[in-house]
């Protein structure tokens, strides 16, 4: 199983949105994938139309012991599992903070229920805290998701800082090995500098033993589309809710470098079709 997790503690950067439809894009070309939603606003399982009500089972029980990962999944679509969240989810850092271990709760849990997936890929808060740190201690890969704006790259060396920790004390097999550019405006000029900026932050050779050393820089742009922000509202991917946008294309295309197929100029349909073929 390969296990990524969607971090950035700042938000509105497109880290839920790249979360759902990646995992979406990946599952309808034929892999086994499963949200993880570890964010206590809960949007990665609303945008997968999972509204988990008060009382009912969500990732917050797995945490506190109280269910496993089978027991509280629910099915999104063909090939596509989600585990929810809910807003109990917020009392995690707080209950969890004298529980011995509490960074590796998830990780066991998903060694005992994870297997069956081709793919995990966990929608983490927009924070560091316990809840994160679950996130990096269950998984191999980080992706980065970053708005190409100035403000989006404060703060990058703490987080990147934080993975590193975790890769040292926690899980020594943590690497962050992709970054994605959202909300992309190809014809500012600001998101050509921020863009740059990025690629020569990865590849000026400072980074040699780092958790980032081997990161790259997604050559798909997540272009800025309303259809992607409309998505959410109606509980559909970007694929249900409309296949011939921009951002499907765009989706597609991140699949495919993730998959290792190589960027496709067909459309969604032919590519995805392709895809599921290899």
């Amino acid at each position: 199983m390969r296990s990524i997790a969607i971090l950035n503690q700042k938000g509105g950067v497109g880290k839920t949105t790249t979360a759902v439809n990646l995992a979406s894009a990946i599952a309808r070309m034929g892999h086994k994938v499963c949200v993880l939603d570890l964010d206590p606003q809960a949007h990665a399982s609303l945008h997968l139309g999972i509204g988990v009500a008060s009382g009912t089972e969500s990732i917050y029980q797995v945490l506190m012991g109280e269910a496993s990962l089978e027991e509280v999944r629910h099915e999104a679509g063909e090939n596509l599992w989600c585990i929810p969240a809910h807003l109990d989810l917020a009392a995690a850092e707080m209950e969890l903070a004298g529980e011995v271990g509490r960074e590796m709760i998830l990780r066991d849990a998903m060694e005992v229920h994870g297997k069956q997936y081709d793919y995990l890929i966990i929608d983490c808060p927009p924070s560091l805290g316990v809840l994160t740190l679950n996130a990096l201690a269950c998984v191999d890969e980080v992706f980065l998701p970053l708005q190409p704006h100035f403000l989006a790259l404060h703060g990058l060396s703490k987080l990147l800082r934080t993975v590193d920790i975790v890769s040292k004390r926690i899980n020594p097999g943590l690497r962050l090995t992709g970054v994605v550019l959202c909300l992309f405006e190809s014809g500012t000029r600001l998101a050509g500098e921020v863009a740059g900026d990025v690629h020569d932050f990865f590849d000026r050779g400072t980074s040699e033993g780092k958790t980032w050393a081997s990161a790259e820089v997604f050559q798909t742009r997540i272009r800025r589309n309303i259809r992607l922000a409309e998505a959410p509202s109606f509980g559909q991917s970007i694929f249900d809710y409309d296949p011939s946008s921009n951002g499907a294309e765009d989706y597609t295309n991140l699949a495919r470098e993730v998959l290792g197929l190589g960027l496709s100029s067909k459309s969604t349909e032919e590519a995805m079709a392709e895809s599921a073929a290899a």
